[in-house]
């Protein structure tokens, strides 16, 4: 089933609901970069989370994520355009530790605590917003609540799953995300925090054939909700070879001139989709003598 991002309200239009449908996308995102399991479940929750803090994005607008703590898996950096594009890398991803005492994937052990988590905003036209809250358990689902309440004053509940098989691939992913409006009933507040408690494990929701559905009938049992928008989710990448020759005609003429006497080339590799771009000696002597007749202009 393809990945899909969808937008409901419920209980009389006084709660918002985004889910996230995202096991191909973690899957592939996995692949990418080599993950191991520990590494994919931190990995692929930061990918969803990206995804639903992106929902409210109006076109060309992005949220970037980056989530940072003392653990193994080190730095951890998500990008969605609102469109449904995701893309993302980490620090290493060849980490396996042994489950928790719960006897789950030890996420928090990954990341590392004290740690921290930044989100940075960017509506087309508009000035940046950036957010900055400390890590509160490493689980993520707990952090990105944390975020929402503190740095986007929006009271929300962040529900995240990634089930990694033992052979190291993703069985699925997956998340949620609810919002009270201002405007609701303190009945409202209570009957859906009732629903969200009764929830227990993800995975299993998400492993259904009809996860929107299952997941909806548990927060809002009365069936009154109304799914506003869908929209298809993926791992994308906009990179190119024109984006990565830009980037060199940025390095210093000695820079440019090293590679070609020393190098007779240049191989750039994009971090968030692993893909790797060659220039030739004729391509760097080209953006080099672009670079001298700029400068010649000036």
């Amino acid at each position: 089933m393809t990945d899909r991002l969808s937008k409901i309200l419920a209980y009389n239009k006084e709660v918002r609901i985004i889910v996230v449908e995202a096991s191909e996308t973690v899957r592939q995102a996995a692949q990418i970069h080599g993950t191991w399991h520990t590494a994919t479940a931190a990995f692929g929750r930061t990918l969803v989370a990206t995804l639903l803090l992106g929902s409210n994005l109006k076109d060309r607008g992005q949220v970037s994520v980056m989530i940072e703590g003392e653990g193994p898996v080190g730095r951890i950096v998500a990008e969605t355009d609102g469109q449904g594009h995701v893309r993302g890398y980490l620090n290493n991803p060849e980490v396996a530790l042994p489950l928790n005492k719960a006897g789950k994937l030890d996420v928090t052990g990954a990341i590392g605590l004290p740690g921290v988590l930044s989100v940075k905003k960017q509506m087309a036209g508009e000035k940046a917003f950036v957010g900055q809250v400390n890590l509160i358990s490493g689980e993520q689902g707990e952090d990105f609540t944390y975020y929402m309440a503190v740095s986007e004053q929006t009271p929300s509940s962040i529900g995240l799953s990634v089930l990694v098989n033992p052979d190291e691939s993703v069985q699925v992913a997956g998340g949620f995300m609810v919002q009270v409006m201002p405007d609701a009933q303190e009945e409202t507040i209570q009957s859906l925090e009732t629903a969200i408690e009764s929830l227990g494990q993800l995975a299993p929701i998400f492993e259904s054939e009809d996860p929107l559905t299952e997941l909806l009938q548990i927060l809002s049992p009365q069936g009154d909700y109304q799914i506003l928008d869908q929209q298809e989710v993926a791992f994308s990448c906009p990179c190119s070879k024109e984006k990565f020759g830009q980037a060199l005609s940025l390095l210093s003429v000695e820079d440019l001139q090293a590679m070609i006497d020393e190098d007779q080339g240049a191989e750039t590799v994009c971090h968030y989709c692993k893909t790797a771009y060659q220039f030739s000696k004729e391509e760097l002597e080209a953006i080099l003598a672009h670079k001298k007749a700029g400068s010649a202009d000036v």
